[in-house]
């Protein structure tokens, strides 16, 4: 079987089930994005030589259990939110330096704790506006992930002269970034436009929010890549690597689609 025809069937499964765990119930998005975050999870302790995997899966599946079932109160998400922002912030303005990351093994626990644990809760809790789980949400924030992941590409590959950040992803150049935030910006168009509830205005803010925080998630795990000497997370995906390699845009710009959405909205 060559490489095309096996990334593209490992693409098919991953599409087909995330598109019914999220259309089916919320038990099954939630049920989903615990299964994910536990491998993703696993997967990257491997990549920084965490010895601590147990303690993270534990505390991914207490948070989310304790959302479900609203045992965690607004201040409590607050805090959550304002730490997980934080270390993200970090990781963003630790791409623009030469040198790697320290892992010591208290920053281990805080970069795992913030950069996987709870920006997967926050994924998890996204498509819960106002409450009410809303699968649509989260359907359109992966459309215009993909729209931005996929015309990146296209464009990049085929004029792109100008590399973003040639240290961490040699291939990722500017005209192929401006591509894929062109192209999300439209998607959400028609979006605001045909599917949604939302204005325009809104879904071009979160369109943004999502190419720009998507990138540098990528761009975040392939540096952490890079430093552990290694090319993919996992080989779960045949063709594709790792889950976290799959997963490293979406779970990485939710606390700022969340933030916004949330408490700028």
């Amino acid at each position: 079987m060559n490489n095309f025809l096996t990334r593209s069937i490992s693409a098919l499964v991953y599409a087909g089930i995330f598109i019914f765990s999220i259309f089916f119930s919320k038990e099954t998005y939630i049920g989903l994005i615990t299964i994910f975050s536990s491998i993703c999870i696993w997967e990257f302790s491997k990549i920084i030589n965490s010895k601590a995997k147990v303690l993270y899966l534990s505390l991914i599946l207490l948070l989310i259990i304790a959302n479900y079932y609203n045992l965690i109160n607004y201040s409590f998400i607050l805090v959550m939110l304002a730490l997980c922002l934080l270390n993200s912030t970090f990781l963003i303005l630790n791409l623009f330096s030469k040198s790697y990351i320290r892992l010591r093994e208290f920053q281990r626990l805080i970069i795992q704790s913030s950069y996987i644990v709870l920006s997967f809760f926050f994924l998890a809790y996204l498509p819960f506006v106002k409450k009410i789980y809303d699968p649509y949400l989260i359907a359109y924030i992966i459309l215009i992930i993909w729209a931005n992941d996929s015309f990146a590409y296209i464009i990049g590959k085929n004029f792109g002269k100008h590399k973003l950040f040639e240290r961490i992803s040699p291939k990722k150049t500017v005209e192929g970034f401006i591509g894929g935030l062109s192209f999300s910006v439209i998607v959400s168009l028609i979006i605001a436009n045909f599917f949604s509830n939302y204005s325009v205005l809104n879904w071009i803010i979160i369109a943004i929010i999502v190419s720009v925080f998507g990138t540098f998630g990528d761009l975040v795990e392939s540096k952490f890549k890079r430093q552990a000497n290694v090319k993919d997370s996992g080989n779960i995906m045949p063709g594709h690597g790792g889950l976290l390699d799959r997963l490293d845009s979406l779970f990485f710009l939710a606390p700022f689609v969340y933030l916004y959405l949330h408490f700028l909205l």
